[in-house]
């Protein structure tokens, strides 16, 4: 248990540093105390929201800070093995970016690193807590559709992809990593059902100065027989809803709000529950408590409080991705991967 504040450590400062920077401020129980980057500029930035926080350049330095409790890690995925591993056998915190890893054996030693040394290890699942998602949750969680037996999840449109490491399938792990550390994710926290097999297909047929695929797909059939789709592409002219649910009783459909400025994939999609008498409705969105994954981490450490989000569930999203890469190299071949959840 901690007498004061957790002093966290950001290990890379990159799109997504504002975000962690802030939500650290606005928590209860958590400080910034360094901030590492190779980049000057994005020093500068995290110093604009943090101005007391050390700056270091080079990883290694940070992480032998004896004053940092938790190391936050986004840098990119093929490197969170690597960093996490170093920052558990300094018996510092770990919060991860997604994925957890690349392959399911460096979850599995990371995990039990951090059991041997007495540390948290868990991912900022963060979609978890968007509020189209909670919205869907709500709505399911009072019994609006009834029982889910179909559900599907889209990301995309037509449009060339950036040349960033999310683009490099060698660093992000590819297009279903990419994208599917985040709706994988939301699948398995909504469909309570034990997973038979999983089935993958790359289309690469466009887009050539990238390695991801152009458009990706992945089956999850679950073994009571209720089958989530998941789809990222960046061909699709035509954009499927990002969210479309069928339950026994109706249905949510998530449609992109497409009027509102921004990048689309970031804004909350409209949800609609449709009824099984033909009635229809747009749902207005839950008001969640922000920064909330953030202050769970400050409670699970001060008062052993669990955590809706757990290092074994975003090991086993990892484990759906790999059978889903492995599936897709045998042109959509069932793949049962080895999850813990039963």
């Amino acid at each position: 248990m901690f007498s004061k504040d957790l002093k966290v450590g950001l290990l890379a400062y990159g799109a997504i540093g504002d975000e962690h920077s802030k939500a650290v401020q606005a928590t209860a129980g958590l400080t910034l105390y360094a901030v590492c980057d190779t980049n000057p500029e994005r020093l500068a930035a995290a110093l604009q929201i943090s101005p007391d926080a050390k700056t270091f350049t080079d990883a290694n330095e940070m992480l032998a800070e004896d004053e940092i409790d938790l190391v936050v890690i986004s840098t990119p995925p093929n490197s969170h093995y690597k960093w996490a591993k170093q920052a558990l056998q300094l018996g510092l915190h770990v919060m991860l970016e997604k994925p957890m890893a690349l392959t399911t054996e460096e979850c599995d030693e990371l995990m039990q690193l951090a059991q041997a040394n007495g540390a948290l290890l868990v991912v900022y699942q963060n979609r978890r807590y968007d509020l189209d998602f909670l919205t869907i949750k709500e709505q399911i969680e009072a019994d609006q559709i009834g029982e889910i037996f179909h559900y599907e999840s889209f990301v995309g449109g037509y449009s060339k992809p950036c040349s960033y490491w999310h683009s490099d399938a060698a660093v992000s792990g590819g297009a279903i990593f990419d994208w599917g550390s985040h709706f994988i994710d939301q699948i398995m926290s909504l469909v309570p059902s034990s997973v038979d097999f999983v089935s993958g297909l790359n289309q690469k047929r466009v887009w050539d100065h990238v390695t991801n695929a152009d458009h990706a797909q992945v089956n999850i059939n679950f073994k009571d027989g209720v089958q989530a789709v998941f789809i990222n592409s960046d061909l699709a002219a035509a954009r499927k809803p990002k969210f479309y649910i069928l339950g026994t009783k109706g249905a949510l459909i998530g449609d992109w709000d497409e009027s509102a400025p921004g990048a689309v994939a970031d804004l909350p999609a409209i949800i609609t529950l449709h009824r099984g008498d033909g009635s229809s409705e747009v749902v207005a969105h839950v008001s969640p408590e922000p920064y909330s994954f953030h202050a769970s981490l400050v409670a699970f450490l001060n008062d052993a409080t669990p955590m809706s989000v757990v290092a074994s569930q975003s090991r086993d999203v990892v484990a759906i991705m790999q059978a889903a890469e492995e599936s897709a190299l045998a042109n959509g071949k069932p793949v049962s991967p080895i999850l813990l959840r039963a």
